[in-house]
């Protein structure tokens, strides 16, 4: 059985429910499916005790959060705390959630708007839930988690102090539960209560939507504001905004310093003087409001006409206030709007977009080549991707200039999201040419020293995403995310959304594009009836038939090139590229092998500077590089010695049987690597990967 085989059958054994198994800690959290366990408690009239997420300690933390606890903390059920415990209520209001000891305003504050979409909020929380019907004392919760829905499980016990008070999030409606259990959900998702208590609110508002975020730096706000407001209000936005950092937490205009809102609405008010633009704000707090102008006993409102002032005006101390705009851009940092698709940045509403995604890690001395400068040789290590921009319309302006915003996302290997800072990252855009697009190699170091990116000015931020909008002509691009610094590891999530595009991986595919020269050579007719002859009289070849064909081509006319591939180098081809273990290969097989042959051939002869037949270790090197494949000097001297002669040359037959190993093995870990850094295998799958590829 080959490797790629092996890679495309190995699949997980399907796990079989069982009451023995049932409260088991997963290997992944995310992994428990709710309606198994649902059924399987029901059946056994028992109530779920979530074992990956204790009813204890250490799902609160290990930090300060432990000493704001009450003396007498317990773990208690919604219906031992509450004779008629409801799950969600549609008739209840909107902002009906207060914030407990954990210090999650953001979270707070994006659940807040979050409130205002009850079809987003039922994707979220999925309403079929209830303390009556089929109750078990199992919830769950959906989030989008770096590029995936995942389905959340948790049982219904929650922290309370020895009034049986919840000591978390809770509602007005104390009989509400809804908020708590997602609260904790979401505690799960991110390894402890704890982790919550430093976050921003565009994180959530993300990870509630799967949307796109826009940040505006309210000190240096664009002149169009009330224009961006308003068409984020009326297109379905989820916003959020924070405070200036302050010595003094309560401030004497009634905010607090440091702290995240949610914006609520906005208002054009016409008063005695004009016209005055108002934004409503909401303290998750649920109390503590503003002072100032437009606040609830301000005597602004009296400017207004008495219809307008008993519309707006609410004298109730429920954290919900009004503003001017003016005030807001005054004491507010920065203003988060996270949008289901980017209609808000292109001013294009009511047309479609397309959304595109790719996963990739930053991998220390492969991937890990850090932000571009004059004197660092490594930028161009980093992870390229294609971009393909395409007219969106008919439109003149859409054949002149797309609008394309790209996000970039970093994920940790941690499971808990404040234990690991985070990276500065960033990401640069280059103009291609289509010859670049159409060979789909990585472009090399000198490209990034020649060339400018569109991006003239890079911004790197210590922030989970950074988004950046475009107006670029329809044509090719590469995008080039990466850290601050080389060496610094992560997996990250590059998204694009424009009218119309493609995006995919430089070298991502197998099909490799060669140049026209090697094309119109071994790619012609004549060959292709050569193919067909051959293998009407033999469907499948082996070892000993293929070793024949390939010595039997005429690779190439320079005299010193004189090309033999041995039986061992045939079998070991064979055990690589073999798709369904025979011991032979198929016309499709010899296509992907002859493809690869020839893309081999073109770059050894390129590296082949003295037309001697082999490479040097330095030529190797950069054939490797080439190919776009980056290998540590130490990994290319070992090959070297593997496949080389005893002065350490490779001929093409090694470089071809080297090259080959290189892709499959490494095609291998991204395939089985879950973190990016290991993989695990049974004795068996090991011998399977080495010995037989």
């Amino acid at each position: 059985m080959s490797l790629l085989s092996f890679l495309r059958q190995r699949k997980k054994k399907p796990e079989v429910p069982s009451c023995q198994r049932i409260f088991q800690k997963p290997s992944k959290p995310l992994q428990q499916n709710y309606q198994t366990l649902l059924e399987m408690c029901l059946k056994n009239k028992c109530l779920f005790e979530d074992d990956d997420f204790l009813a204890d300690l250490s799902s609160i933390g290990r930090g300060p959060l432990l000493q704001k606890l009450p003396s007498k903390l317990q773990w208690k059920r919604p219906p031992e705390l509450h004779e008629n415990p409801v799950f969600y209520a549609a008739n209840t209001r909107r902002l009906d959630i207060c914030q407990g000891l954990v210090e999650d305003c953001w979270f707070l504050a994006a659940l807040g708007a979050l409130t205002f979409h009850q079809d987003i909020l039922a994707l979220v929380v999925p309403k079929n839930q209830s303390f009556d019907r089929k109750y078990a004392g199992i919830f769950h919760f959906r989030f989008w988690h770096f590029g995936e829905w995942v389905d959340v499980v948790v049982d219904d016990r929650l922290p309370v102090n020895e009034d049986g008070q919840l000591v978390f999030l809770s509602s007005v409606c104390k009989n509400l539960f809804w908020g708590a259990l997602l609260e904790k959900a979401y505690a799960k998702l991110y390894g402890s209560y704890e982790d919550l208590q430093i976050g921003q609110v565009s994180e959530a508002l993300v990870d509630f939507t799967g949307g796109v975020n826009m940040a505006i730096k309210l000190a240096e706000a664009p002149p169009d504001l009330w224009d961006i407001l308003t068409r984020a209000t009326y297109s379905r936005s989820l916003m959020g905004c924070q405070t200036h950092l302050g010595e003094t937490k309560l401030l004497e205009n009634g905010l607090v310093a440091g702290h995240a809102y949610t914006v609520t609405g906005i208002r054009k008010v016409t008063c005695s003087h004009g016209p005055e633009n108002l934004v409503r704000l909401r303290n998750p707090w649920g109390k503590i409001e503003w002072k100032g102008d437009w606040s609830d006993s301000s005597g602004k409102w009296d400017l207004l006409s008495p219809k307008e002032k008993i519309l707006l005006r609410k004298n109730n101390e429920d954290g919900e206030f009004w503003m001017s705009l003016q005030d807001f851009k005054t004491h507010f940092v920065e203003l988060m709007i996270c949008k289901l698709t980017p209609d808000l940045v292109s001013q294009e509403d009511g047309k479609k977009w397309m959304y595109s995604q790719q996963i990739g890690r930053w991998v220390r001395g492969s991937t890990a080549g850090g932000r571009m400068k004059q004197y660092n040789g490594t930028f161009w290590m980093n992870p390229q991707y294609w971009l393909k921009v395409l007219p969106g319309d008919s439109s003149k302006r859409s054949l002149h200039s797309c609008s394309v915003l790209v996000s970039l996302i970093q994920k940790h290997s941690s499971k808990h999201r404040n234990r690991v800072p985070h990276l500065y990252i960033g990401f640069s855009v280059y103009k291609v040419g289509p010859e670049y697009y159409e060979s789909n190699r990585r472009l090399p170091p000198e490209f990034f020293t020649r060339n400018q990116a569109m991006n003239k000015v890079h911004v790197f931020l210590n922030d989970r995403e950074v988004t950046r909008d475009y107006r670029l002509h329809p044509g090719f691009y590469v995008i080039i995310p990466s850290t601050l610094e080389p060496h610094q590891e992560s997996e990250f999530i590059l998204r694009v959304f424009s009218r119309r595009h493609t995006l995919c991986e430089v070298g991502g595919n197998s099909s490799f594009v060669l140049s026209k020269e090697i094309v119109d050579r071994y790619e012609g007719k004549i060959w292709e009836d050569f193919f067909t002859k051959h293998f009407e009289q033999h469907p499948e070849i082996n070892a000993v038939q293929l070793q024949r064909i390939l010595n039997n081509m005429p690779w190439t006319n320079l005299p010193n090139f004189r090309l033999r591939f041995s039986l061992n180098a045939c079998q070991g081809i064979l055990a690589l590229l073999d798709l369904n273990a025979s011991g032979t290969l198929s016309i499709q097989e010899f296509r992907v092998l002859w493809k690869r042959l020839l893309f081999y051939l073109e770059i050894f002869q390129k590296k082949d500077i003295h037309r001697l037949g082999n490479l040097d270790l330095v030529e190797l090197h950069a054939a490797v590089q080439e190919i776009g494949i980056s290998l540590s000097n130490e990994v290319c001297n070992l090959m070297a010695i593997r496949y080389g002669n005893p002065d350490l040359k490779i001929s093409f037959e090694s470089f071809v049987c080297f090259m080959l190993r290189v892709e499959i093995m490494g095609e291998a870990f991204r395939n089985l690597t879950k973190d990016g850094k290991g993989i695990y295998l049974q004795e068996s799958e090991w011998m399977m990967m080495t010995l037989y590829s």
